[in-house]
């Protein structure tokens, strides 16, 4: 496969004519997107880890003022994990809905993952403009990079949830825009310095180390494309520094005012990721390949046929940019000894931009019959075995929810197959069976979203929702309100649940101690069964002592116990297990 290009126009999106450029495309797919990502937002309570956790530290932020609200905290003790770039737009909406919501009430789903969404929804018009810096003058080109990461099930997915991710990769790339978009003469320079600035700036205030790495590597791309002169480049390097400006500040205060503690995002929760791993999620090359190879569906198919064509012009821009970006995530992602579903998020920006340009070309006929061909029939045999799978679901318990969802996506893969995999279709009719197969795959993802089924946890451990009515701040009211609570059967203490239950649930025994009640949250079915009584012995608890006041559901019950004098005597067993807990200081087990 070979793709033509002019190598380094001066203006390069303004030589284009007008009629030729992609905005009105690109506002259409931003526009999906938009729809994408805020569909289904409301479903399924916030899930464990960094849900619950940026959710506490942007509600808790939205409460303080200036200057109190630089710093994160969480329940109250200093949060030094990350930094809060994306609670404090989280920490703005709570503080307008504020205005109109009851004093104690807990902010919704909704509106903690509003601020997310919108801003990952900006990725794949950005993507587009970037191949349009990259390959001007191909709006087909744009417009397929554009739509490619619109339907990626991986980016559209991790755009709903309350964590940093989809930020990082909208301000990624924002960098790599600003710095394409800067050409010789002073305004451009300046402006596509400042833009890239502005990004890098929200990278350290989202994740910050990965914002010198990914600076620094697009800085040497745009080195190599060798067109600018020393004086843009000096315009180009001020408005870099000015834009760099708000996150050097904010991590300059935070230095001031917590000083070593304020290495810890760098240090154990940023560089240490890359030679150890972290609470069991080890690392290394597998797992990031295993979420490309599951996840890139129905793109897949086109990135070998990327890379080749990126490799054949790599003395052109196009080529060496996505063989250059690619590399560069990579050594981000694949190398860690410590490996999270969403880090292979990196990968996904440079498959777009590779892919985009095939795509384009595979429509438009540009003499890739054999290609053409070969991946419309193996997408016609994935059609076929998912409509397989359809026609048989009522046969199968459990799996009729899922084919319904399928079914759209089906439909476009078996319509792009037939037209594309046979014959030879005029330009109309291929473009045509393509546009549907995105339309067909976008229809599949808003069902997904229209369910809970979007929102599955990392398996680390059980489900909190039939808990929630046992935990939650409302079914505690009244007399309960003051009660300590203490949940048993789940490992740690899930952010999620400290959230909902809006406490920490410590293990604090000097404060049961000196409770006289106890809300005991279990899936044992009698008092003298829990984990409390089989630790203080069965005197401890005496099960006249212990009454069930709820019952939840899954077998979950809550008994409202009296305490005797006897958890005040010497240290008990219950003692030992607050101790172990307690080196989990705040944040301490953010896996992000």
């Amino acid at each position: 496969m070979r793709f033509t290009q002019a190598d380094h126009p001066a203006r390069p999106v303004l030589s284009a004519p007008l009629k030729r450029r992609p905005w009105r495309g690109l506002l259409l797919i931003w526009l999906a997107a938009l729809l994408l990502d805020l569909w289904g937002i409301q479903q399924g309570p916030l899930r464990d880890w960094d849900e619950s956790l940026v959710a506490r530290i942007a509600l808790e932020l939205s409460e303080k003022s200036w200057p109190d609200l630089l710093l994160p905290t969480l329940w109250g003790e200093p949060y030094v994990n990350k930094p809060p770039g994306v609670h404090w737009l989280i920490a703005g909406l709570i503080h307008l809905w504020r205005a109109g919501a009851e004093a104690d009430a807990l902010p919704p789903e909704w509106l903690l993952r509003l601020a997310p969404a919108l801003g990952s929804s900006l990725l794949s018009p950005l993507l587009g403009l970037v191949q349009w810096q990259l390959r001007p003058g191909r709006r087909a080109d744009a417009l397929w990079t554009a739509a490619i990461a619109l339907t990626l099930l991986p980016l559209a997915r991790h755009a709903h949830l309350v964590m940093l991710d989809g930020l990082q990769l909208t301000a990624i790339a924002s960098l790599w825009l600003g710095l394409l978009l800067a050409r010789p003469g002073r305004r451009w320079a300046l402006a596509g310095g400042l833009l890239a600035g502005l990004a890098t700036s929200a990278l350290l205030l989202l994740k910050a180390p990965v914002a010198p790495a990914v600076l620094l590597g697009s800085l040497a791309l745009r080195c190599t494309d060798g067109d600018l002169p020393r004086r843009a480049w000096r315009w180009l390097l001020f408005g870099l520094a000015l834009g760099l400006l708000p996150g050097l500040a904010w991590h300059g205060w935070h230095l001031a005012c917590r000083g070593e503690d304020a290495l810890v995002m760098w240090g154990r929760q940023g560089l240490a990721r890359v030679v150890s791993g972290i609470e069991n999620h080890n690392g290394g090359p597998i797992p990031p390949l295993i979420q490309v190879l599951s996840g890139g569906w129905p793109w897949l198919l086109l990135w070998p046929a990327a890379i080749g064509a990126a490799w054949r012009q790599r003395r052109g821009r196009w080529g060496r940019w996505v063989l250059g970006l690619t590399t560069l995530t990579s050594l981000l992602v694949l190398p860690l000894q410590t490996q999270l579903p969403w880090y292979s998020l990196l990968l996904w920006p440079p498959f777009a931009l590779g892919c985009g340009p095939p795509m384009a070309a595979l429509v438009s006929g540009a003499g890739l019959e054999r290609l053409r061909c070969g991946i419309g029939r193996i997408w016609l045999v994935i059609a076929l075995l998912l409509l397989t799978a359809i026609l048989i679901s009522p046969l199968i318990p459990g799996l009729a929810p899922v084919a319904g969802i399928a079914l759209p996506g089906c439909l476009g893969l078996l319509a792009a197959g037939l037209v594309l995999g046979f014959g030879k279709p005029g330009r109309q009719q291929r473009r045509r069976a393509a546009w549907g197969l995105v339309i067909g795959w976008s229809l599949t993802l808003l069902a997904l979203f229209s369910t809970p089924l979007w929102n599955w946890e990392l398996g680390e451990q059980p489900s909190i929702r039939p808990l929630l009515t046992l935990v939650s701040r409302p079914s505690r009211n009244g007399d309960l309100a003051a009660v300590p609570l203490l949940v048993e059967g789940l490992r740690g203490r899930p952010p999620s649940l400290q959230w909902y239950a809006q406490d920490p649930l410590k293990p604090r025994i000097q404060a049961l101690s000196k409770a006289e009640k106890l809300l005991l949250v279990s899936q044992a079915t009698s008092p003298e069964q829990t984990r409390l009584a089989q630790k203080l012995g069965p005197d401890w608890i005496n099960r006249h002592r212990c009454a069930l006041e709820r019952t939840g559901e899954a077998g979950w019950h809550r008994w409202l116990c009296h305490l005797g004098p006897s958890l005040t005597d010497a240290r008990s067993p219950l003692d030992r297990e607050g101790s172990t807990r307690a080196s989990h200081a705040a944040g301490d087990s953010d896996p992000g």
